[in-house]
């Protein structure tokens, strides 16, 4: 931890309250400029330490605060960023929040239980994002093959620290496959601390070796929760915080399409902006602290309603019961049409896997097709690896589908580069994306050397595991309260003398809640509201039964 002021008495205090928490654990070291610092951060890097956090003043004569921290950035990407300020300064620390990747500001004086507060959060973090030790989870496989892909996005997904290793790159690799004596083909392959390894996994096999349980602990709920989305998190939280036996299940990973996203920059109360992982195992942890079960992967498949009990099938072929169901599984990207994507997906081809497969494509050239939220998320964070970022969309310009503080920074950003009016006619390459076709309004078709497509074009809501019961509009997503009373059908299907709850569906006691009901705002706060209100309304529903 680097502590820099150029005030001795202000200095010294923050040496005293680091050490007096931090000791134990982290290395205290301080400087007294920018310039002493940035040379202390060489040095550490040099090295070979581990830098976990800087906190800075502002006002330093020759080098500021911001100054320091953008600069520090370039030799530990991963540390976190905290400015002192006085309060004339907040100004500036806000504008640092996206120049210098700001993690967050104190101003002073401040109290030690809310910097040591401010700085465990930061810490969790920062311990979360480290690459796994030599000695831990490693992946060997292909970079090109599909199956290696759906390991490394479970993995990522599921918040567990591994190594990935390129067969084809890494010596590392060859050496662990002439320890274990396997074939090529038989790859991927994942090698455990202990030393023991499995040969190309299925997921479910992988989460059971890793120590993640796999089965229920009962056979009656009273909420179970289909998708680990933000709704499905929120309403866990709530359930299980509320005396509810409460179960969330679902088929890839925690998070849904947010847990993917490497910034989510409009979410309330975190000024410098929060990743969807560490929204997610924020989530996560708290759901089962407070008692929620949750099984991952583990899908269900089919609902049946047995005199108001929701019976429920699960991938496993197992069945469970609940007294109440939400639905909250979400959305799934449409798959892109054009030739060659189907045959090289997982290969060159991703949808919505930036953050899983970004370092793998440094200084390479990459598109993202797509001009929404994820679509702008996803280059953003792919310009940090990649020497360009191509946006292919049908539209001239970004900003009726995408937000303004996206476009902006898309703009700012030199290698990104937007494609207007683009459109990708056929994906081509000898085992992996090596190029693409691209079709600009009524002009000659053009092809281009690529190395990865990553797709956004939208999604589909994931509702057709429900039973025809439930109501549901003409793009498939799930009718609820208002939107329910209204639809014709209903009188058909719905026997009760109430009329249906705001989040239920057309059968009782199933509700609906984020992307997948119809109507959603499609905001990862409107989708926590919705989970979170779910449970006042199971509360109501279990009352009347």
């Amino acid at each position: 931890m680097l502590a820099v002021d150029d005030d001795p008495q202000v200095l010294a205090a923050v040496r005293r309250d680091l050490r007096s928490h931090y000791r134990d654990k982290y290395m205290i070291v301080s400087a007294s400029s920018g310039q002493e610092a940035l040379d202390t951060i060489r040095e550490l890097k040099a090295r070979g330490e581990s830098l976990a956090i800087v906190i800075s003043d502002q006002r330093m004569p020759n080098m500021q605060g911001t100054e320091l921290l953008a600069q520090s950035r370039e030799l530990y990407p991963r540390a976190r960023r905290v400015l002192l300020t006085a309060y004339s300064d907040i100004d500036a620390a806000i504008k640092a929040i996206n120049e210098a990747h700001l993690d967050h500001y104190l101003s002073k004086p401040w109290t030690p239980e809310h910097l040591y507060q401010v700085l465990d959060d930061l810490l969790d973090d920062w311990l979360a994002d480290q690459p796994p030790e030599e000695k831990g989870l490693r992946l060997i496989g292909h970079q090109w093959s599909p199956r290696s892909h759906a390991i490394k996005d479970f993995l990522a997904g599921n918040l567990i620290p591994y190594r990935w290793l390129d067969v084809e790159r890494d010596s590392a690799a060859q050496e662990l496959l002439g320890a274990t004596e396997i074939a090529p083909g038989e790859l991927p392959l994942l090698v455990f601390e202990d030393g023991t390894s499995i040969r190309n996994p299925e997921l479910r096999h992988v989460a059971e070796r890793l120590g993640k349980s796999m089965s229920v602990s009962g056979e009656l709920y009273d909420l179970v929760i289909a998708g680990a989305g933000p709704a499905g998190l929120a309403a866990a939280v709530y359930g299980a915080s509320e005396g509810l036996r409460t179960l969330i299940l679902d088929r890839h990973a925690p998070g849904g399409q947010a847990g993917s996203s490497s910034k989510i920059e409009n979410y309330l109360g975190f000024p410098a902006g929060v990743s969807g992982t560490e929204l997610t195992r924020r989530a996560v942890s708290q759901a089962q602290r407070l008692g929620a079960e949750m099984v991952i992967p583990l899908e269900v498949c089919g609902v049946t309603i047995d005199a108001g009990y929701k019976r429920l099938r699960l991938s496993d072929g197992r069945e469970i019961v609940a007294r109440t169901l939400l639905a909250a599984t979400g959305m799934e990207y449409r798959e892109h049409a054009a030739a060659g994507v189907a045959e090289l997906t997982g290969a060159g081809v991703y949808y919505g896997a930036a953050v899983t497969e970004a370092p793998f494509f440094k200084d390479r050239r990459v598109l993202v097709v797509g001009g929404g939220n994820s679509a702008g998320q996803a280059a953003l964070h792919l310009a940090r690896y990649a020497a360009e970022v191509h946006i292919a969309i049908r539209r001239e310009s970004l900003r009726p589908t995408m937000s303004h503080y996206l476009v902006e920074q898309i703009d700012k950003t030199p290698n990104v580069r937007l494609r207007p009016f683009t459109e990708v006619n056929r994906v081509e390459g000898d085992g992996h994306v090596e190029r693409i076709a691209l079709q600009v309004n009524d002009e000659a078709e053009t092809v281009e050397d690529m190395d990865a497509v990553f797709v956004f074009i939208g999604t589909r809501p994931r509702t057709s595991w429900l039973g025809d019961d439930v109501l549901r509009d003409a793009k498939g997503f799930v009718l609820t309260g208002r939107d329910l009373v209204a639809d014709a059908r209903l009188p058909r299907v719905w026997k009760e003398r109430r009329e249906p709850m705001a989040l239920e569906a057309s059968v009782p006691g199933l509700f609906a809640a984020g992307d997948a009901r119809s109507g959603a705002m499609n905001r990862v706060a409107s989708a926590v509201g919705e989970g979170s209100m779910v449970v006042r309304l199971v509360h109501d529903y279990l009352a009347l039964t």
